[in-house]
Formats: structure tokens, C-alpha cells, sequence
């Protein structure tokens, strides 16, 4: 079986579909697919599909849930696999548990992948980070389960999954200030900071990346336009990381034209008093 859930919601048992058409069999695969190998409780299930307004025949729907989902297994692993259906998603203790490897679920290994490129971030590998980074990041194709409806569980995991996405574009891209491809990255946090309109950290990525590309009034604004959307939205100044950076920027400090800056830390960090 193979899962993705880093886009649409893809499931497939050599090479079959078994994806529901149903939105709410779906939201239930969509869940499994997070806990592969651990069982998950029935309550929880029922939450994530009707919140605090279930029905009566909750318990009895969702059996029903589960039984299409393992006839549309057992559909696709033929009549001569070895195992069947009511082994692969199991009934347990209190719950149900889908018997398949994280490594079956995008995601997991997608999460491995990050594991390891922060270790190499960590050491100093830039070019392994790198490589590991982007190579997690391009598992990626478009918004986690952007065709399922999302309960109240679902969207906890949804909005971590989006958060770690952003942390590992940020990682990846330290990495590759640190290596100087300073004016590779421009139009990529061009386009970043205009989806993230006050995170300070992509900023001050933008700022060194255009100021090593010989662009020092460009990262000056950057800065200025920023530091305005704080004042007026938030009422707040620019922390003193990113006011570090705008500084020596402002006094030419010869140490921004550092590409291999100090290990185990962030651009936004880099230069912090």
C-alpha cells in the first residue's frame, strides 16, 4: 500500500485505487494514514467526524465507514494476497489500526528525510542539509489533503504539517545562504515573503541574500516596508535580530559578507547582538 497525504489524498494497493469518493470514509483514511500502525480510538474517530454533534448511530456509522473501507481493500488486493482486508485495517481494543509501514505513508518518510537534513544542518554538512531538505520538500504537491474535509483532528495535523513545511524551507534555504547561492534564492524569497507578509525570519533571508547579490537599497527596503506592516498591523517594532541585521547593512559590516557563518544556527539568528 502505498498513502500520500502531502497534496490530495492518494491511496492505492498494486496500483488500485481505494480511495472513497465519500467525504467522510475519506476523512477516515485520510486519519489512518497519520497513526499507520498504532491503534486509534474509536471516540477519536468519531470526533474527528462529527466533532461534538454526533448522531445517535455514530458508532454504527462508523462501523460502516471501516467495512466499505475494507471492501474497497480487499477489492484491490485480489483474490489471491495472502492476507486480507480485515488484517491491513484491523479491529483492536477499543479502536481500529491500519497494519501497514510508516515508510507506506509519504508523509513519514517525508518527516525521516527532515530528520536527517537538520542533523547535517546541525554539523555543519550544508550541502547534505541541503540536498536532504529539499529532497523532503519536493515530496510536496500542493496543500496536505487539500480534497478532504478536515474534523477537528485532522486540522491539528494539517496545521503542524504546514508549520513543519515552512521550518524546512527556512532550514533549507540557511543551508543555501551558507553555501552562497545568495542570488539563486532571490526570486524564490521574493515570492515567500509576499505569502508571509510579516515572518521576520524569511525577511531577513530576503535582506542577506539581495545584499550579498549587490542589491544593499533593495534589502533596505525590504526591511523599511516591513518594519511599516508591524507598526500599523501589530503596533509592534521589528525584533532585535532582524534591527541587528538592518544595521550593519546600514554601516556596511563587513561580517554579512560572510557566507559560512556560524554553525547550528539560523540566518534570522546569525547576526542577533
Amino acid at each position: 500500500m502505498k498513502i500520500q497525504v502531502l497534496g490530495p489524498l492518494s491511496a492505492d494497493v498494486n496500483g488500485v485505487s481505494i480511495v472513497p469518493t465519500a467525504s467522510k470514509p475519506r476523512q477516515l483514511l485520510a486519519l489512518f494514514a497519520f497513526y499507520p500502525g498504532r491503534i486509534v480510538p474509536v471516540g477519536s474517530l468519531m470526533e474527528e467526524l462529527w466533532g461534538t454533534e454526533m448522531p445517535q448511530s455514530a458508532l454504527t456509522t462508523l462501523q460502516t465507514y471501516v467495512l466499505q473501507l475494507r471492501r474497497r481493500l480487499g477489492t484491490a488486493m485480489g483474490p489471491d494476497s495472502p492476507g486480507n482486508a480485515k488484517e491491513i485495517l484491523a479491529t483492536r481494543h477499543g479502536g481500529y489500526v491500519l497494519q501497514i509501514p510508516a515508510d507506506s505513508v509519504d508523509l513519514h518518510r517525508y518527516e525521516q528525510l527532515v530528520t536527517d537534513g537538520r542533523r547535517a544542518f546541525e554539523e555543519g554538512d550544508d550541502v547534505q542539509a541541503s540536498t536532504l531538505l529539499r529532497s523532503a520538500l519536493d515530496m510536496w504537491n500542493g496543500a496536505a489533503l487539500v480534497d478532504v474535509r478536515a474534523g477537528s483532528i485532522l486540522s491539528i495535523e494539517i496545521m503542524r504539517l504546514n508549520e513543519s513545511r515552512l521550518v524546512t524551507v527556512e532550514r533549507r534555504i540557511d543551508a543555501d545562504l551558507r553555501l552562497g547561492r545568495h542570488s539563486e534564492l532571490i526570486a524564490e524569497l521574493t515570492d515567500l515573503i509576499a505569502r508571509h507578509p510579516q515572518h521576520e525570519g524569511l525577511h531577513s533571508q530576503a535582506m542577506v541574500a539581495l545584499y550579498r547579490s549587490g542589491r544593499q537599497a533593495t534589502a533596505l527596503d525590504v526591511y523599511r516596508r516591513l518594519r511599516a506592516r508591524l507598526i500599523d498591523e501589530l503596533g509592534v517594532e521589528p525584533s532585535p535580530q532582524l534591527q541587528r541585521v538592518h544595521q550593519m547593512m546600514l554601516t556596511v559590516d563587513p561580517e554579512l559578507d560572510v557566507v559560512a557563518g556560524a554553525r547550528r544556527t539560523s540566518t534570522f539568528d546569525r547576526y542577533a547582538a
